[in-house]
């Protein structure tokens, strides 16, 4: 299997980029979370120009955050600096949007988009519409300014049957956080196979030249007689664990489902989290309380939040033959490139990586 790693956008970025490059990673993905993270285009210009070789990914821009015109205009300006070389990824916006109190957008928004992105960063013409007014519309010109021949990887962002539709009607890839379960993708790749058939693809396009599926998630090898739930592997893959207390917290309002799925274990760590950052499951300011420090480090005293149920179910923790048993298992599924998202200290967990898959 391929390996990659995911970090935020922040200054010194670019040096991470070069050290993954050198280690033989497949992938250098940053954030799109416009309110916790720094911006994901400024991060990997400066990524462009300091490597030659690696991938470079957002993950993920959602349509209710960025205009089809503003973002095909930004890939195509970094598929400029390095061309061949990027990789969108498209989602409805589950975090960025909640992050701002706001809910998430539709499969058929996110449709629109990606169609728009795929014609417009190829050189296409698109539809573009702002209310009722609807024009068609393309790069006026080219050349030095963006590149429109090489072509851009595109992936939507999946957990469930409808975001996995939209990328088998596009042809794109499939990206999925925390999702460690084969048979979950079993299911996702069935329905992309299925949604793709009988859809007509134009010979032109760039659209379906790669559909490749990846995985984020965080890694921890055990040291030998390491407890697997200690604290050396909660604080290196407990960040993931308050990322799914969070959402269940923030949506059990409008969306109880999600949270109706957790075990009594595991609602009651919502209930611990939602005490601790002082707020509640319906004040309209949670998401104030809920996001700061999303996907950082965890403190010493929400260690009791990881619990082994998640940390299991979200990370790969284990001996040297436990990590590689899962990972094959994974591969066998049709997960082609595990992303890992370091907290603690990201070139040695990029290293144990490296050596790990490559």
């Amino acid at each position: 299997m391929r390996a990659g790693v995911v970090v935020a956008a922040q200054p010194g970025v670019e040096d991470l980029a070069v050290r993954a490059e050198e280690l033989g990673l497949h992938s250098f993905w940053v954030n799109d979370t416009p309110m916790v993270h720094g911006d994901p285009f400024v991060a990997l210009s400066l990524c462009a120009k300091a490597t030659s070789l690696i991938r470079l990914g957002i993950g993920v821009i959602s349509p209710a955050l960025r205009s089809a015109p503003a973002v095909a205009s930004g890939l195509a300006s970094l598929n400029a600096l390095a061309p061949g070389r990027i990789i969108c990824g498209v989602g409805t916006g589950n975090t960025a949007r909640r992050t701002l109190g706001m809910l998430p957008t539709t499969a058929a928004r996110l449709e629109n988009f990606t169609v728009a992105l795929q014609d417009l960063c190829a050189g296409r013409l698109t539809e573009y519409r702002e209310g009722d007014r609807v024009r068609d519309i393309r790069f006026l010109h080219a050349g030095a300014h963006v590149n429109t021949a090489d072509p851009i990887e595109f992936v939507v962002a999946a957990l469930g049957p409808k975001a996995a539709a939209v990328a088998g009607r596009r042809g794109t890839g499939l990206i999925s956080f925390g999702l460690l379960d084969p048979t979950a993708w079993h299911a996702l790749h069935d329905t992309r196979r299925h949604a793709a058939q009988g859809t007509p693809r134009d010979p032109d396009s760039h659209t379906g030249s790669q559909a490749d599926s990846y995985v984020v998630t965080s890694l921890h090898l055990l040291d030998e007689d390491e407890d697997p739930h200690g604290d050396a592997a909660r604080d290196a893959t407990g960040h993931l664990v308050p990322s799914l207390l969070a959402f269940a917290a923030d949506t059990a309002a409008d969306t109880p489902a999600f949270a109706e799925q957790l075990g009594p274990e595991e609602r009651e760590a919502v209930r611990r989290l939602l005490d601790r950052r002082g707020t509640t499951a319906t004040a309209p300011d949670r998401h104030t309380k809920l996001y700061p420090n999303y996907l950082g480090r965890i403190a010493p005293q929400d260690r009791d939040l990881v619990l082994p149920s998640l940390m299991n179910t979200l990370a790969l923790v284990g001996t040297r033959d436990d990590l590689l048993a899962r990972i094959t298992t994974l591969e066998q599924a049709g997960v082609d490139e595990l992303l890992i998202q370091p907290v603690i200290d990201p070139r040695t967990e990029m290293t144990l990586l490296a050596k790990l898959l490559t």
